[in-house]
């Protein structure tokens, strides 16, 4: 799979229905790009938590499996009063990393277990060859 960049997803946003609204104003791509590989590679995922047409959690997980036609599932969850809702094309995908590479590990050890894989074949799908 190739790399999700900010301009490919800001492509995709602009040529793509999304059924679900961003209730988050800022995602960061790196955590995209893990989770792109992982679902190209057919890993599982818990579903996404939604309150009608908004995501109010799993916004990485919805974009990625947008972007990679991966179907996830959804569960109904609650709005709050400070629930705010965004379009697509005003969030903002930083490109900084904001997973230490501590958690990277933590999460795709959870992944290996979860999808009854080794360690080393999630950090070869995710392009950390030396973990």
């Amino acid at each position: 799979m190739e790399k999700v960049t900010l301009d490919s997803v800001k492509e995709f946003i602009g040529k793509n229905y999304l059924a679900f609204k961003p209730s988050h104003k800022r995602l960061c791509l790196p955590i995209i790009n893990r989770m792109c590989r992982k679902m190209a590679y057919g890993l599982k995922f818990d579903d996404i938590k939604v309150s009608e047409d908004l995501v109010i959690d799993g916004h990485h997980r919805y974009i990625s499996a947008q972007i990679t036609m991966f179907n996830i599932g959804n569960v109904p969850s609650f709005k709050t009063s400070a629930t705010a809702e965004f379009n697509w094309s005003d969030v903002i995908f930083d490109e900084n990393d904001w997973d230490t590479a501590s958690k990277i590990r933590l999460l795709n050890e959870t992944d290996a277990r979860l999808n009854n894989i080794d360690l080393k074949t999630i950090n070869r799908i995710i392009g950390r060859l030396n973990e």
